[in-house]
Parts: C-alpha cells; structure tokens; sequence
C-alpha cells in the first residue's frame, strides 16, 4: 500500500436542484496515511455527510480523483467498490443502525462471515473487540437491552471487524448524552489507535476533535487546516 492511505484530488460535488445547480463541495484536496486520525468540524449542512459518503465509496464525484491505497476509484465499476468498501473501508454513524433480531455479538460477527471469515474465526474476532469495548457482559443482549452508548460501542466494533483500513465516522457519538459521548468517544479513539488504522471523524465537538492528530475544517464547499 502506499503512503497515502486515502488521497483525494481537486474533488467536485455538483447536485442540480429545480434545473440549477448547487457546489456543495469544490476544490477538495485530503490525503490520510494510514495510522493517522483526523477530524472532520463544519457547520450544519456543510457537506460533511457528502464528503465522507465519497470516501466511502458511497457516492461518485462530479469531477476529481479518490485513490485508496494507490487504486484510482473514481472510474472504478460498482462491483470493484463494493469490494473496497467491504474489505478496506469501516463505516459509523451518528444512530447506529444494528440489525434489531441479532444480539451484539452476532450483530459483529455477521458482517466478518458475509466477508468470508469463518464463523468460529468470526466470534473470536468479534468477542476480542467488544471485550475492548467494555462489553464483556453484553455479548448476548439484543440492540432493545443496550443502552445508547452500547449500541454504539457495538456500531463501532461492528465497523472494525473486518480489519479495515480506513474508518469513517459520521458524528458517531451525536446521539449521546455530554457524560457519555466522551466515555464512548475515548474507547473508540483508543481502539482505532490500538489497531492502527486510519480514520475520518466528523464531529462538531472541538473538544474531542483536539484529540486526534489533526483537525480538517469543511466550511463554504471546501476544505482546509483549522
């Protein structure tokens, strides 16, 4: 893999709405290398949902070029970023999304079988991270008896089952309480260094974005340092 884990080049998002068109993201220049977290901070509405969706290989640019570890997949067909995306990419969001009739610990070890990963192989992995994350005594609880910052903890440890690369975060700790946003932001943080990956986190906390490497402001279509 190259240095550059995620390198993203003159990126251009246009949407046309009612016959006019509206820039939402323009001159977007990032690279992440692996090992390195980075946050992302911007008002409402200011495109970070749209820029980390084309990261992920969600979305597809109106102009520009995304390279994940050396691969161009800005021309990249639908089954080769379906690939990357399930291989490479880890993805949290702010509401945590677990399949309801699935305990946590399967709600981990799912994705790691639809990967290839055998089942046995799959619930050590899948035991071994939600241990990290506090939850040895949550292992078979359905979403319905886990808390808010559970269910979370879960999200994230589901999102880094499959050994990804990169992590992208959208505002994954929004829907928490001061008190525990913090707690479940921490273990996060710790668990993404302790596995060395890299990581987008979009948050409007500036106060957890201080403890990431550095910090990305997205304001007016654009990024740049804060």
């Amino acid at each position: 893999m190259s240095k550059q884990l995620l390198e993203i080049t003159d990126l251009k998002k246009t949407f046309t709405q009612g016959g006019k068109s509206l820039n939402v993201l323009h001159d977007i220049n990032v690279t992440i290398e692996p090992g390195e977290i980075v946050a992302l901070v911007g008002p409402s509405g200011s495109g970070k949902s749209t820029f980390l969706q084309m990261a992920g290989l969600l979305d597809t640019p109106t102009s520009g070029k995304i390279m994940i570890g050396g691969d161009d997949m800005t021309r990249a067909d639908d089954k080769k970023r379906t690939a990357y995306r399930r291989e490479l990419i880890g993805f949290v969001y702010q509401f945590h999304y677990l399949q309801p009739e699935f305990t946590a610990l399967e709600n981990v070890v799912i994705p790691q079988m639809i990967a290839g990963t055998d089942k046995d192989a799959a619930q050590v992995r899948g035991a071994k991270i939600l241990k990290r994350m506090g939850l040895e005594q949550r292992f078979h609880h359905r979403p319905a008896r886990l808390s808010g910052g559970e269910q979370q903890r879960v999200a994230i440890s589901r999102a880094l089952a499959n050994a990804p690369s990169l992590l992208l975060a959208d505002e994954p700790t929004g829907n928490l309480d001061p008190d525990t946003s913090d707690i479940v932001f921490n273990e996060m943080l710790g668990l993404v260094r302790n596995v060395g990956i890299g990581a987008i986190i979009a948050t409007h906390n500036m106060d957890l974005a201080s403890k990431m490497d550095r910090v990305l402001l997205l304001q007016g279509g654009t990024i740049t340092s804060a």
